[in-house]
C-alpha cells in the first residue's frame, strides 16, 4: 500500500496553529513511509470562505516548507463531480429527495426536545417499502438527504484515541445537497477521500463526530476506508483551547515576529508527539522517527516561552552570513556605510537572542550614531578615566587589530592607571555604542574597527 495523506483546511480565515501541526503530521507521515502528500482546499462555504484566506494558508504552508504531492485541489472546481455522485446515491436509493422546508425540520425538532428526545430529522420524506410519501409541494426545491442506516453501529480503530464506536440511531439523514444543488461538507470529504485514494486521513479531534457519517457515505459508494486518526486539541497557558487571546495564533504572525520556520516546526512536532527525551531534531530526523504510535491522547499546551527557546537555538545554530540576510531588512535605521560587516556584528549578539527582531535590535549598536545619556557619561567619564581613555586611543594607531590583542593592551592601560576593569568598559561602552550593557568590550572594539574607535574615543575625550 502507498500511503497517501492529505491536509484539507476550510479557507475561512488565517492558517492557524493547530492546523499547521496537522499538516505538518499528515505531510511526516507521507515522507517517513515514502508515500503521497495532498493539499486540498474545502472552499464550498461561501459565505466564509475567501481568496485572502486562501492565500495566506498557501502562504503559511510555503514558510514551514510543508511541500504537497499533488494539489492543491479546490471543490468548488469539482461540482460536477459532487453532482454525479449525487445522481449516483439517489438512483442506488441511498439517498432521496427531502421537501421539508426549515422551519418545519425546527419545529420537528422543537417536538422531539420537549419530548426528552435528541433533535433529529424524522425521515418524513425518506422512501421505505409500503409508506405513502407526503405530496410534493410545487413551490419548493427540495434538499438531498443521505439514507443513514437505522440500526447497527460505525467502528473504527482510530489511530490516536483507539476504538471509537458510534450507535447510527444516534445521526440522522444527513443533508448532502442544498435546494440550489450545492454538496455539503461531510459529502464533499468523503467523495474527496475515495477519490483521492487517501489512505490515512490525519486531522483534529473536532472532527471525530464527522467521521461516522463520512464511514457510512464511503460504504455506499463502495469505497475502500481510509484508516483514521484524530489529534488532541492544542491548548493554550491558561488550560483554554487556543484562541487569538493568547497571542499569535496566525502561522503568519510567526515570521513578522521573528521566528524561523525551522524552530517553528520542531516546537509543533513537540506538541503531542514525542521521541524520548529529544528536544532538538531537524526534518530528516523527525521524519525518520515520526509514527502515530507516539502520539499523546491528551491535549498539548502551546507555550510561548518554550517556543521562544527553540527559536533561540536555531537562531545560535543558523549560519551568520545567512542570518544577515534575514536581519538587514528589519534594521530600517541602521547606516550601513563603513560599519562593520554584519555577519560578523550578528555572530557577536546573536546568543542571547530569542528572535530575528532581538537579533537586529541588539546589532543596531554597531549601526548608529551613539547618544549616551548625559548623566552615565558624568557618572562614568570621570576625570580619573579620561587619561587611560587618550592613552588607549593613542595605543589603537598600533596595536595588532585582533582581539586578543586589544584584550592585552586593555589590561596593560589598566594596570598604568590603576584602575579596574569596570572603571574603563564602561565609559569605552558609553562612547562607543552609548549603552552600558554590550557583548565583550574587546571583541565590540575589535568589530568597530580601528579608525571609528579612534574617532569617538577623541571625540568623546574632547
Amino acid at each position: 500500500m502507498i500511503v497517501r495523506t492529505r491536509f484539507a483546511p476550510s479557507p475561512t480565515g488565517y492558517l492557524h496553529l493547530g492546523g499547521a501541526r496537522t499538516a505538518l503530521f499528515a505531510w511526516a507521515y507521507a515522507r517517513h513511509f515514502g508515500g503521497t502528500f495532498i493539499l486540498r482546499i474545502e472552499d464550498t462555504d461561501l459565505e466564509r470562505s475567501t481568496p485572502q484566506a486562501v492565500q495566506a494558508i498557501l502562504d503559511g504552508m510555503a514558510w514551514l516548507g510543508l511541500q504537497h504531492d499533488e494539489g492543491p485541489f479546490y471543490q468548488m472546481q469539482r461540482m460536477d463531480r459532487y453532482r454525479e455522485v449525487v445522481a449516483q446515491l439517489l438512483a442506488n436509493g441511498s439517498a432521496y429527495h427531502c421537501y421539508s422546508s426549515p422551519a418545519e425540520v425546527e419545529a420537528m425538532r422543537e417536538r422531539q426536545r420537549l419530548a426528552g428526545d435528541k433533535p433529529r430529522y424524522d425521515g418524513a420524506w425518506r422512501p421505505a417499502p409500503g409508506k405513502t410519501l407526503p405530496p410534493v409541494p410545487a413551490d419548493r426545491q427540495p434538499v438531498v438527504r443521505f439514507c443513514n442506516p437505522l440500526d447497527g453501529e460505525v467502528t473504527w480503530i482510530d489511530l490516536v484515541k483507539g476504538p471509537i464506536t458510534i450507535a447510527n440511531r444516534e445521526m440522522d439523514d444527513l443533508v448532502i445537497a442544498r435546494p440550489d444543488g450545492t454538496p455539503t461538507y461531510n459529502f464533499c470529504v468523503a467523495v474527496d477521500d475515495s477519490d483521492m485514494e487517501i489512505t490515512h486521513v490525519i486531522r483534529g479531534d473536532d472532527h471525530v463526530n464527522n467521521t461516522p457519517r463520512q464511514i457510512n457515505i464511503l460504504h455506499a459508494l463502495g469505497a475502500k476506508l481510509p484508516e483514521y486518526g484524530h489529534l488532541p486539541m492544542i491548548l493554550g497557558t491558561d488550560g483554554e483551547k487556543l484562541s487569538k487571546r493568547h497571542g499569535a495564533v496566525s502561522v503568519m504572525d510567526y515570521p513578522a515576529q521573528g521566528f524561523l520556520p525551522e524552530a517553528m516546526l520542531n516546537y509543533l512536532a513537540r506538541l503531542g508527539w514525542s521521541h524520548g527525551d529529544e528536544e532538538i531534531f531537524s526534518m530528516a530526523q523527525f521524519i525518520e522517527w515520526f509514527d502515530l504510535d507516539h502520539l499523546s491522547k491528551s491535549p498539548a499546551q502551546f507555550n510561548p516561552e518554550k517556543l521562544a527557546w527553540v527559536n533561540n537555538h536555531y537562531i545560535k545554530h543558523t549560519d551568520d552570513a545567512q542570518l544577515a540576510g534575514l536581519v538587514r531588512p528589519l534594521m530600517v535605521d541602521a547606516q550601513f556605510d563603513g560599519s562593520p560587516d554584519l555577519a560578523r556584528a550578528i555572530g557577536l549578539m546573536k546568543e542571547r537572542a530569542n528572535t530575528l527582531i532581538e537579533v537586529a535590535s541588539a546589532t543596531m549598536l554597531f549601526y548608529r550614531q551613539p547618544q549616551p545619556d548625559a548623566a552615565l557619561l558624568t557618572q562614568h567619564l570621570t576625570e580619573a578615566v579620561k587619561p587611560a581613555l587618550a592613552e588607549f586611543a593613542t595605543r589603537c594607531e598600533t596595536v595588532e587589530w585582533s582581539k586578543a590583542a586589544i584584550a592585552a593592551m586593555i589590561k596593560e592601560v589598566l594596570t598604568s592607571h590603576g584602575l579596574k576593569m569596570p572603571q574603563l568598559a564602561m565609559p569605552l561602552r558609553l562612547l562607543l555604542t552609548g549603552q552600558l550593557q554590550t557583548p565583550a568590550i574587546d571583541a565590540v572594539i575589535e568589530l568597530f574597527g580601528r579608525s571609528l574607535v579612534q574617532k569617538r574615543l577623541l571625540n568623546g575625550l574632547e
